[in-house]
């Protein structure tokens, strides 16, 4: 499930919500069948923030291991549990490494390993590839894959909305604290009914140009010509621009 928005429009308070971190003012939240913030809840879930901090003075696996305890692994079992996500996430060469010597990338891929570490039924990702190099976004993004393939539930907020719709079997997205859609990006990207959409091969510019006249001289205007089908990132747009919320930011 991902969730999308401007900035304020309350993805990142949803998510905390559902970590158990935050008490809803008004109704509650509940996971698994019980109250967020209960233990119970916390022990199936994974929580990855949007950026991670940790001790600068420990190392990576010290701080897997620090969350393992968290979780509730048994202490035998925590530091394998540790060096096998670090290996996951790619940081195995950087294990012994301190954090304060980890770029936002390397921050960010051990912020997954402290949230995976415990192999919880739910992972909530808030901007999980915030800083990644092209090559560590492509292998976060087949972790996604992985654990998809597993059974486990992503519930995630981002901007990059092709990953969204890579990763998401469903969306919703926020504007204001409230909800303008939920459904499958399938069903966001479909052509609205108030349109006809027509497929050809490529056509020169003149070629185009005729058919406009075509059109025009029937009553009609071609008011879009492109060569792909319609992006999630416009179809976002379209539904904020229908709703009277443009994207810049405001709470």
């Amino acid at each position: 499930m991902g969730l999308l928005g401007p900035n304020g429009s309350g993805k990142s308070t949803a998510l905390r919500t559902v970590a158990g971190l935050l008490v809803p003012t008004v109704g509650n939240c509940r996971v698994v069948g019980v109250e967020a913030v209960s233990p119970a809840a916390r022990a199936v879930t994974g929580y990855l923030p949007e950026s991670p901090r940790f001790p600068e003075r420990l190392t990576g696996a010290e701080v897997v291991h620090y969350y393992a305890g968290l979780s509730g692994l048994p202490a035998a079992q925590a530091p394998h549990r540790a060096g096998r996500v670090l290996a996951r996430v790619g940081l195995a060469a950087a294990a012994t490494r301190r954090v304060r010597y980890y770029t936002k990338g390397m921050m960010q891929r051990l912020g997954l390993a402290q949230a995976l570490v415990h192999d919880p039924k739910i992972l909530i990702l808030d901007e999980p590839t915030s800083g990644v190099d092209p090559q560590g976004l492509a292998d976060m993004l087949e972790i996604f894959r992985q654990l998809k393939l597993a059974g486990r539930t992503l519930l995630l907020s981002s901007h990059l909305l092709d990953q969204v719709g890579e990763i998401c079997d469903r969306i919703a997205i926020l504007a204001k604290g409230r909800v303008l859609f939920t459904g499958s990006p399938a069903e966001l990207t479909e052509r609205r009914n108030d349109r006809e959409g027509f497929t050809t091969e490529p056509m020169s510019e003149a070629c185009r140009q005729e058919l406009a006249e075509w059109l025009r001289a029937r009553g009609h205007s071609l008011q879009e010509a492109e060569d792909r089908p319609l992006r999630l990132d416009r179809a976002y747009l379209e539904r904020l621009r229908d709703a009277g919320l443009e994207e810049r930011g405001e709470p």
